[in-house]
């Protein structure tokens, strides 16, 4: 036998050469994916510049360029009504308390109601009644009763916000494995210890999942308030924006409404990775989820 036609013998893959290929392989689809998410931006950005440019009319529908220069503006030289800053610090503020205050009562609530069949049957209707309102005419009504500061926005925030929270805690809390709490009263452990222990913990993931939605809700809480009725703040500006037919401001503000629900987004998913730290993996393969 010759040496062309001896067998070429492969060296067999150690761990480290998998784990190596696996992380170029992932490494390769993230780029992939934010070159793809680019080009998607790109080609919509301009071809709504193009449009507006030749064929619709920019005074009803802007231009990303024009977009561009209200923000320039905003953030350079100040809006008509004070600093942007200003204005996106009354917003976040509104929207933050009104967050805190709408998802712990939605939490606590739930977790009651979920715990207790009698409670949960007679407050249904009424539960109900209450979610089937619309919100705007709450947030008139509250610009109403608690004038055009920080109170009404609050106010409308907590309504949006409390409900998105109570129905994820109130299942959640019902949704706990009955074997776990017979076990838990065999062993001597009293309703407290049964809620701290067993009830909570098994009902946090349904309530961080419904913070991810509850916080949109409160910032869209905050501006329908502030365009209700207010003295300051991005739904103020978009209201004034409204009123002056500048659709690049209205553009403006939409945009910064949305950084800030993706920075929050971030955070509330930082948290809750954090906290759910101890739960197993759903999943052993690299390719992970973006929603």
């Amino acid at each position: 036998m010759s040496l062309d036609t001896m067998p070429v013998l492969t060296q067999p893959e150690t761990e480290e050469m998998i784990l190596a290929r696996q992380r170029k392989a992932v490494g390769r689809r993230r780029r992939n994916t934010w070159l793809l998410r680019l080009a998607i931006a790109v080609g919509w950005l301009g071809s709504w510049e193009l449009a507006a440019t030749f064929w619709i009319d920019p005074f009803f529908y802007s231009k990303p360029s024009r977009i561009w220069e209200r923000l320039a503006g905003w953030f350079t030289a100040g809006t008509d009504f004070g600093s942007i800053w200003y204005q996106l610090w009354v917003t976040v503020e509104e929207a933050v308390f009104g967050f805190v205050l709408g998802a712990l009562a939605g939490v606590v609530l739930g977790v009651i109601l979920g715990r207790s069949q009698y409670l949960a049957d007679v407050l249904a209707p009424f539960i109900k009644a209450a979610n089937a309102v619309p919100r705007i005419v709450l947030a008139s009504l509250f610009v109403i009763w608690f004038g055009l500061g920080l109170a009404s926005k609050v106010a409308t925030v907590i309504v949006l916000v409390f409900f998105a929270v109570f129905f994820n805690a109130f299942t959640g809390a019902r949704e706990v494995d009955r074997n776990l709490i017979d076990n838990a009263r065999i062993l001597g452990a009293g309703r407290l210890q049964v809620l701290r222990s067993i009830v909570l913990p098994s009902a946090t993931s349904w309530i961080l999942s419904s913070l991810h939605t509850a916080f949109g809700f409160a910032l869209i809480g905050a501006v329908v308030g502030e365009y209700a009725g207010s003295k300051a703040g991005i739904g103020f500006l978009i209201a004034n924006a409204q009123g002056t037919f500048d659709s690049a401001g209205i553009y403006a503000a939409m945009i910064i409404i949305t950084v800030v629900a993706l920075v929050a987004e971030w955070g509330i998913g930082h948290l809750e990775g954090r906290l759910l730290r101890w739960r197993p993996s759903v999943s052993s393969n690299s390719e992970t989820a973006v929603f």
